[in-house]
C-alpha cells in the first residue's frame, strides 16, 4: 500500500499524553497507533467484525529468546555491540528490532555527538545573527568580524557535512549488519 496521504487532528494534551503511553506499551509510533485505530474503525464501519483494536498485551522484557552462535560469530557480536557501546543483548535486540521496523537506529553515542554538534551550529546561527543584524542596521562591519563569519560559515559547512556523513554511515551500518 503506497501511503502517501497525511490526516491532522488537534487534540487536548491529555489525549496526547494517554496515546504516546499507549503506543509506548504496544511498541509503535503515535502514528502507527493512530494508522491501527483509524484501519480497525473502517474495517467496522464496511461491516466488518472488528469493532475495536484487539488489546495488544504489555512488552514483557523477561521474555528470553535464546539462540545459538559459532564462537566467531559470537566473538563478532562482542565487537560490534562493544563499538555501538551496547551489551551484546541490547545490540541483537535492537539490531533484530530495526530490520523488521526497517529502522536506522541511533546508538546513545552517536545521538549525543549529534546533539553537541547541533548546539555548536546553534551558537554559531547566534553569532551569525548578531552580525547579519549589525550589517542590516547599517553598522560597520570590521574585518576580523568579516573573517570570523567566514570562520563560521566553514564551520557550519564541515558540521553538516560531518552530521550528514554520521547518518549515512549508521544507516549504512545497521543496514549492512543487517544483511550479514
Amino acid at each position: 500500500m503506497n501511503a502517501d496521504q497525511y490526516i491532522a487532528a488537534r487534540v487536548s494534551s491529555d489525549m496526547k499524553a494517554r496515546l504516546h503511553a499507549l503506543a509506548e506499551r504496544r511498541q509503535v509510533t503515535e502514528s502507527g497507533l493512530l494508522k491501527q485505530f483509524v484501519e480497525v474503525m473502517l474495517r467496522a464501519s464496511e461491516g466488518g467484525t472488528e469493532a475495536i483494536a484487539p488489546p495488544m498485551p504489555a512488552p514483557d522484557r523477561t521474555t528470553r529468546l535464546m539462540i545459538r552462535l559459532r564462537p566467531d560469530d559470537r566473538l563478532l557480536l562482542r565487537e560490534r555491540a562493544a563499538a555501538r557501546g551496547m551489551a551484546p543483548a541490547t545490540y541483537v535486540a535492537v539490531l533484530i528490532r530495526s530490520h523488521l521496523r526497517s529502522l536506522s537506529p541511533l546508538p546513545r553515542e552517536e545521538l549525543l555527538a549529534l546533539k553537541r554538534s547541533v548546539a555548536e551550529l546553534g551558537s554559531v546561527g547566534r553569532s551569525l545573527s548578531q552580525i547579519a543584524r549589525a550589517a542590516n542596521a547599517g553598522g560597520q562591519i570590521t574585518v576580523p568580524n568579516m573573517e570570523a563569519a567566514r570562520i563560521m560559515l566553514r564551520i557550519c559547512e564541515a558540521l553538516h557535512g560531518n552530521v550528514k556523513a554520521l547518518l549515512l554511515a549508521n544507516q549504512r551500518s545497521w543496514n549492512q549488519e543487517a544483511c550479514r
